[in-house]
């Protein structure tokens, strides 16, 4: 156990210390950023069209992810004989959250596209909790200068709306605002279901876009490796992921829950297969709303994908190398 460090140093338990994402350290000043993964919380949710409550989904998010924060030297994981993190090689940083103005999403998402920007002028690779998926609009405007990319999008709806009732930059209206942008090369958008809050006429406008649309039972159908295949080989991919993607049973904590979603691993499959087809430029997390899991799963739910799915890009990009 002495080679692994567990006798000397802190123990560092999940519930003692600062809740950091991973407790990993902090680094507040944005100009000093000096990691290969910069964490940022946005804790908007005046996006939302239902219930609210996701602006507390980036402090749940964090407290969860310190009940994975064991492993001095990286967490091993015994099917894919991978060790996952390790502290020596995967440097993270929490950079705390973009400021919040209430009722003001002009200002709120300048505040968020800042942040993204810092990030990858810094060279790190953006980890966004959300906040309801509204904080995707300015993440995306902020790889203006860092194109091409295709946006992967895991989620209940297409949140492919224009504009409805003057409303253009709400959390239905992300996937369309991404569209627009000059650097954004398409679209793949995986388990989309049920009844939308985009119109017919939404989805045929993404489909003249580009885009692929599956719904999880045509994902389920296709297999992994058939809903890789819709996804372009090769492309830097930014990923989002809608917490409501996944079936409401393990993921009750959010304001819009669908059922007919995917489960843990269906999901984490085709994350897996991603990092093999291209690379992950970067990644957000949306919709958590903790007031609805008093059991607080979907924070757990929310730690562990978006470590694992860090676990499988580190990975990759080191086997690349050799």
């Amino acid at each position: 156990m002495a080679g692994h460090g567990y006798e000397s140093g802190r123990l560092d338990l999940p519930f003692v210390g600062l809740c950091t994402f991973g407790k990993r350290p902090v680094c507040l000043d944005w100009d000093k950023i000096d990691a290969d993964v910069a964490v940022l919380g946005v804790p908007f949710d005046m996006g939302t069209q239902y219930r609210s409550g996701a602006r507390f989904g980036p402090r749940a998010i964090r407290e969860a992810s310190t009940l994975f924060s064991f492993g001095h030297s990286g967490a091993y994981d015994h099917e894919d004989d991978k060790t996952y993190l390790p502290l020596d090689k995967v440097r993270i940083v929490d950079i705390g959250d973009a400021d919040m103005v209430h009722t003001d999403t002009t200002t709120s998402h300048a505040n968020t596209e800042r942040a993204v920007r810092k990030m990858l002028e810094r060279g790190a690779l953006p980890v966004v909790l959300g906040g309801d998926h509204a904080v995707n609009i300015p993440c995306i405007r902020a790889f203006s200068d860092h194109g091409p990319i295709h946006i992967v999008q895991i989620d209940a709806h297409l949140d492919f709306v224009d504009v409805r009732h003057g409303v253009t930059e709400g959390h239905g209206n992300p996937m369309r605002r991404a569209a627009e942008q000059a650097h954004v090369t398409g679209l793949t958008q995986i388990g989309i279901r049920n009844v939308s809050s985009t119109s017919r006429d939404g989805y045929e406008d993404a489909r003249q876009r580009g885009s692929s649309i599956l719904s999880v039972r045509q994902a389920r159908r296709l297999g992994t490796d058939g809903v890789l295949a819709a996804v372009p080989a090769g492309a830097r991919y930014y990923v989002t992921i809608d917490i409501d993607g996944f079936d409401p049973s393990i993921a009750p904590g959010t304001g819009t829950p669908s059922h007919g979603g995917f489960l843990y691993y269906e999901v984490m499959e085709i994350l897996q297969g991603l990092v093999k087809r291209g690379d992950i430029v970067g990644i957000d997390l949306v919709e958590v709303a903790p007031a609805y899991d008093p059991s607080g799963i979907t924070g757990f739910l929310a730690a562990q994908v978006l470590l694992n799915f860090l676990g499988y890009i580190f990975v990759e990009r080191e086997a690349r190398k050799s």
